[in-house]
């Protein structure tokens, strides 16, 4: 039967109904997803190498036979390694596995079994070796040409050489349909590709399933022409998104605003300190973005303690000298509770009235409260996600803030934006977000940046220890205990696991009572209600407790100045960003900090290496900049936060020079046609409603 994009794939040649069910569980259904799931790598049989002349960092493809199949655990942990070793003429070398690509893998090898391995060579504790190599079977009928081959991501019953036959297969089926115009299907239109010199989508396809033999180490590193065509336009139709977005949201009226700045004059004569330059370039963006007549939409970054809340309350003064509402919301009741005690303190005698709005509260204090908002009684509310609930209404909501934006979602933030009409909006994060993930995430978005530490703080000592030295860093808390200052101790688990051998907060919480037995030691962590959790961080910030054992409940929290040690247990299970965000729970006091990471048993060099980062540097931005390195973008945002696309093949960090050239073609053709309307952008926009919906229609109109 002839082949069309959106045919089910068990009617391609050699699937079936068995092996439609296999790819259907990767996402793949129809032709077109054959075509989107593209090769992770690429095995260059032209490259073929003996062991004897690996050196570390290849990447290499060669052909041994097993020696040996083993297993053991690393160390006392349940955690197993998975070893076949293999050799050739000319040497021996491991390949080893730290989890198991799927059962029955490794049943496949016997002594003497001849493989292909193909792999990245790594120098590891003073050997070479291969780390999760893909290794088959050589067949007898296997012939070994001078190649590129693609190789898939594999799973049971799936190999790459299977799934190369079918893509190859529906590929020539669909060459062959004289019904569809190949060429003329592609979604970019022919000016942009034209401009961009690139290169027809269904070439670009063919080419990255079938390199041909010439290609060099540009298809390897996904680097080739036809690899840039692909990432060009998973950036161009997100970024025609934002920039749509951007330019809708632009089209709304927003609360007229003068900049009266008598009120926030008295506040910053009132402080005994003066603003950083950062916090007076940040306020100076704010104040010319609500002063014009369609709503803000702006990000503040800054590390933990930079002053960004300090200049959101400015922003909110100027909202209420207009004669409007402000609204401030934060993730946890204790967090919302420090804010309204902080503005109440830093605005008093200015008549202003602040009110708190939690979810623990009285149903009767709530009511009241709720009927002030709607009087207009209520200058500014503090308050949690009780906030966006339906029965609360403001009289003229000019201004909302969210504090620790990314513990919200997309959902969240709008629904608090709908309590007024077009309100200006600032997000704030202690989370430094590099550009390449501003530019996708919140390309809709204008940015702030605080990067000045205010003055009298200083700077946080952080070591890197072992976990044969824990009897020595506890002795050094100890000191400090004695000295009146406090502790944290973080664990990355909350009680014992038996998939993965790590300490857990609970145990670790029994033990550290019995070693300090002169000291308070609490215990906090997610498993607890919130109510729980917010009991447990006020009796430490009131000094109950001189230890809090704890897990990363308290990577957001409150200001606990006489709190200046952190100790964190298994820092290589952790990001950067998130050490980071840990870390900045000290050094907020005028007393010395510090932090120690505890790296577990048997780390890798390369986990080591990447704790040290954090001995280096207290700059959020280059640190967070080598975690998305790192880690990833999927890994680094973290499940909580929505919006981040699914890139088949793109990568933010190296592909970051085709992001700003997607992002530039896209503005500039929603700046000349804001509702793609033009004969030359119809098919523009029919994609964009393909891919986004309503979301889409409801910015271009």
């Amino acid at each position: 039967m002839a082949l069309y994009l959106d045919t089910p794939l068990q009617f391609v040649k050699g699937v079936g109904p068995r092996l439609s069910e296999i790819l259907g569980k990767k996402g793949l259904r129809q032709v077109g997803d054959l075509m989107e799931f593209y090769p992770r790598t690429y095995e260059d049989r032209r490259a073929a190498r003996s062991i004897s002349s690996l050196q570390p960092g290849d990447v290499v493809s060669l052909t041994a036979k097993v020696l040996k199949v083993s297993s053991y655990n690393l160390g006392r942990s349940r955690r197993k390694i998975y070893d076949v070793l293999i050799a050739d003429d000319a040497g021996r070398i491991h390949c080893k596995y730290f989890r198991v690509p799927y059962k029955g893998y490794f049943e496949r090898f016997s002594h003497g079994t001849e493989v292909r391995v193909i792999g990245k060579v790594i120098l590891y504790r003073g050997k070479l070796e291969f780390h999760h190599p893909d290794i088959h079977e050589v067949r007898k009928d296997e012939v070994v040409e001078d190649e590129l081959l693609p190789i898939y991501p594999e799973t049971e019953g799936l190999s790459s050489t299977k799934l190369r036959k079918i893509i190859s297969k529906a590929m020539v089926d669909l060459k062959s349909n004289s019904s569809i115009d190949l060429q003329a299907m592609d979604p970019l239109p022919q000016r942009i590709r034209d401009r961009e010199k690139l290169p027809n989508r269904f070439e670009a396809l063919k080419f990255i399933h079938q390199p041909p033999k010439e290609a060099g180490r540009s298809f390897i590193e996904g680097k080739s022409d036809y690899h840039r065509r692909i990432i060009f336009e998973e950036f161009f139709w997100l970024e025609l998104f934002l920039a749509a977005k951007r330019m809708g949201l632009k089209r709304d009226k927003a609360p007229a605003m003068k900049k009266l700045l008598e009120k926030v004059d008295k506040l910053k004569a009132s402080l005994p300190f003066e603003l950083t330059g950062a916090q007076k370039n940040c306020f100076a963006e704010i104040l010319e973005d609500i002063s014009k007549p369609h709503p803000m939409h702006r990000m503040v970054q800054g590390d933990v303690g930079s002053g960004k809340t300090l200049v959101a309350l400015m922003s909110c003064l100027v909202a209420i000298e207009n004669g409007y509402q402000a609204a401030v919301m934060v993730p946890t009741e204790i967090l919302a509770e420090q804010h309204f005690k902080n503005s109440n303190e830093l605005f008093k005698s200015m008549g202003i009235r602040i009110e708190l709005l939690t979810g623990s509260m009285k149903a009767s204090e709530k009511n009241k409260i709720l009927e002030e908002l709607v009087r207009g009684d209520i200058d500014l509310i503090v308050g949690t996600h009780s906030l966006i609930q339906d029965q609360v209404e403001f009289k003229n909501l000019a201004l909302v803030v969210i504090d620790e934006q990314h513990r919200f979602g997309v959902e969240q933030r709008h629904k608090l934006k709908q309590k007024g009409i077009s309100p200006h909006l600032l997000l704030m994060t202690a989370t430094p977000i590099p550009r390449t993930l501003a530019m996708t995430v919140y390309g809709d978005l204008d940015v702030s940046i605080i990067n000045e530490r205010p003055k009298g703080r200083q700077p946080i000592l952080t070591r890197v220890t072992y976990e044969s030295r824990r009897p020595k860093v506890f002795d050094f808390v100890e000191k400090q205990l004695a000295k009146g200052r406090q502790a944290y101790v973080v664990y990355p688990l909350v009680e014992e696991s038996e998939k993965i051998e790590l300490k857990n907060a609970m145990e670790e919480h029994r033990i550290l009572c019995e070693r300090f037995t002169d000291y308070r030691v609490g215990l906090l962590h997610g498993k607890m209600k919130a109510h729980e959790k917010d009991e447990v961080m006020g009796q430490f910030r009131a000094g109950d407790f001189d230890i809090l054992v704890s897990t990363t409940v308290i990577e957001v929290g409150v200001d606990v100045p006489n709190a200046n040690i952190m100790v964190i247990e298994h820092a290589e299970r952790f990001g950067l960003s998130q050490l980071h965000q840990l870390r900045g729970r000290v050094g907020r006091g005028s007393h010395r900090s510090y932090c120690v990471l505890v790296l577990g048993k048997a780390v890798s060099k390369e986990s080591a290496e990447r704790c040290r980062i954090m001995e280096q540097s207290e700059d959020g931005f280059k640190i967070s900049e080598a975690d998305l390195e790192i880690r990833g973008p999927g890994e680094f945002m973290g499940a909580r936060q929505s919006g981040l696309p699914g890139f088949k093949m793109a990568n933010l960090v190296r592909d970051f020079d085709i992001l700003k050239q997607a992002r530039k073609v896209a503005f500039e053709i929603l700046q000349s046609d804001p509702q793609l309307k033009r004969p030359e952008n119809r098919a523009i926009r029919e994609e964009l409603l393909k891919t986004q919906g309503n979301k889409a229609l409801a910015f271009i109109g």
